[in-house]
C-alpha cells in the first residue's frame, strides 16, 4: 500500500495533463484502497503486517467488488476480518441510495405515478432526475442482475438447509391476489451462509415447492443432511421426494404454536413450560426420555397436546443427532424468519406489486444485497464444529457425563 499512496499524486498530475483516462480509474481505485485500508487498520487496531498490543482483530483476505464511478467502473479488493463483518464507507452511502431508488421507482410502477412524478420524487431524495427510459433500462439492469443470481451454478455442498415463504399483494388478471414468495437459504460445509434460491408462485402447493427444490439441486444443490422448515404439507412431501436421505426438522418454534393453540390460554404458561424441558436436554435419548415423560403428564388433561408431542417426536427432535453447537441454529426457521421480516419492511414500501417479474426484482435484489453481506461476515458455523458432521461419535455425551445427567 506504501507504494501505491506515493504515486496518487504523479498519476493525478497525469490525468490533469490529459495523458490518459485509464490513469483517473486507476487513482480512484488507489485512494478508495487506501481509505479502506485506513478504516480496517482502525477496527483491527494494528496497520497490515503490523505486530501490535493493541490488536483486536485480524484480517482474512479480500474480496473482489465492482464500483461505479463516475470515472467508470472500478474494482475493489475489500479487506475481510476474521471476526465480523467490513463495509467501506464510500459504499454505504450509495447502497442506501440504490435502495431508495429501487422502492421509489417500484411504488410509480404499482400506482401508476407519471414519469414526471417520479422524477420529482427522485430529485426530493437528493438524487438527479430520472426518465422514463432511464426507469426501463434500470429494470432490465436488475432484472439481468438477479437473474443471474437466482440462476448461479451452486458449487458447495450445503449440509443444512431451511426453506419458508412469505406472500405479497401481487396484480394478476385484473385482481389482486397474494402471491407466495419462497426461499431457501444454506449453510455451507465451511459454515458460511448463502442465498440459494427464490421464487414466486400463486400457492405454496406441493407441486410449487417439488419445481423448487428440483431447480436447486439442477443448480448443484447437494449433500443435504437436514432441511428445517414448518409442517406444511406441500413442503413435507417435497422434501421426502426430492431430497432422498435428508432428515426434517419442523421448526420447534412453529410446534409451539401449535400446541399451545390447543391449550386453554390460562394454562398456555404452564404446558410451554413442560414442553421446553423436552428441549433443553443435552442429548438425544435424553430428549426422547423426557418427552415420553411430558406426553404422559399431559395425556390426562390435554389429551390432543399428547397425542401431538408423540406424533412430531421424531421431526421436533431431529436437530439432535448434529452435533450440539449447532442445536440453537438448527432446531427452527428463525434464521429465515429474520430474513423474510426485512423482506417485508422494505416491499411494504410498494404495497400491491403489478406482476411477478416486479416482486422479483426487488425481492431478488435484496436477498443479493444480504447475501453480499453474509460473505463478508464471520463464518455462521464454526469450521471446527462443522467437521463434526463426519464424526457422529462426537455428538453424543460422555457416559459418565450421561450417568450425571441420568
Amino acid at each position: 500500500m506504501a507504494k501505491e499512496s506515493m504515486n496518487v499524486s504523479e498519476w493525478l498530475r497525469k490525468v490533469a495533463d490529459g495523458a490518459d483516462e485509464d490513469f483517473l480509474r486507476e487513482a480512484v481505485r488507489m485512494m478508495a484502497q487506501g481509505l479502506m485500508e485506513l478504516e480496517v487498520s482502525d477496527m483491527t487496531g494494528a496497520a497490515y503486517g503490523q505486530r501490535s498490543p493493541e490488536r483486536t482483530n485480524y484480517r482474512n483476505g479480500y474480496r473482489d467488488r465492482t464500483w461505479d464511478t463516475q470515472a467508470g467502473a472500478v474494482e475493489l479488493k475489500i479487506p475481510k476480518l476474521r471476526e465480523g463483518s467490513y463495509m467501506p464507507s464510500l459504499l454505504e452511502a450509495r447502497r442506501r441510495i440504490d435502495k431508495a431508488m429501487l422502492a421509489v421507482i417500484q411504488e410509480a410502477y404499482v400506482k401508476g405515478v407519471s414519469t414526471r412524478k417520479v422524477d420529482d420524487i427522485v430529485k426530493a431524495l437528493g438524487m438527479t432526475g430520472i426518465s422514463k427510459s432511464s426507469v426501463s433500462r434500470m429494470c432490465v439492469e436488475l432484472d439481468e442482475v438477479v437473474t443471474s443470481f437466482l440462476s448461479r451454478p451452486l458449487l458447495s455442498p450445503c449440509p443444512y438447509l431451511w426453506l419458508d415463504a412469505t406472500y405479497h399483494k401481487v396484480r394478476e388478471g385484473g385482481h389482486v391476489i397474494s402471491m407466495a414468495t419462497v426461499i431457501a437459504i444454506g449453510v455451507t460445509e465451511t459454515g458460511e451462509r448463502e442465498i440459494l434460491g427464490c421464487a414466486v408462485g400463486p400457492s405454496e402447493d406441493g407441486a410449487f415447492w417439488t419445481e423448487f427444490l428440483r431447480t436447486l439441486v439442477r443448480r448443484g444443490l447437494k449433500g443435504v443432511r437436514l432441511a428445517i422448515s414448518d409442517a406444511h404439507e406441500g413442503l413435507k412431501g417435497a422434501i421426502a421426494k426430492v431430497l432422498t436421505g435428508a432428515s426434517w426438522q419442523r421448526c420447534r418454534v412453529h410446534f409451539m404454536r401449535n400446541a399451545l393453540s390447543l391449550v386453554p390460554k390460562g394454562a398456555q404458561d404452564m404446558v410451554a413450560a413442560a414442553i421446553r424441558t423436552i428441549f433443553a436436554q443435552p442429548e438425544k435419548t435424553l430428549a426422547h426420555k423426557q418427552l415420553e415423560r411430558v406426553t404422559d403428564g399431559l395425556g390426562e388433561r390435554f389429551p390432543r397436546v399428547s397425542e401431538l408431542l408423540t406424533a412430531a417426536a421424531e421431526d421436533i427432535l431431529a436437530y439432535a443427532a448434529f452435533p450440539r453447537e449447532h442445536w440453537r441454529k438448527i432446531y427452527s426457521t428463525n434464521p429465515l424468519e429474520r430474513l423474510n421480516k426485512e423482506i417485508k419492511r422494505r416491499t411494504q414500501v410498494v404495497g400491491i406489486f403489478p406482476n411477478r417479474t416486479s416482486l422479483l426484482r426487488l425481492t431478488g435484489a435484496l436477498l443479493l444485497e444480504q447475501h453480499d453481506e453474509w460473505a463478508i461476515a464471520r463464518r455462521y458455523l464454526s469450521l471446527e464444529s462443522m467437521r463434526k458432521l463426519n464424526e457422529p461419535e462426537e455428538y453424543e455425551l460422555p457416559a459418565e457425563l450421561m450417568v450425571a445427567v441420568g
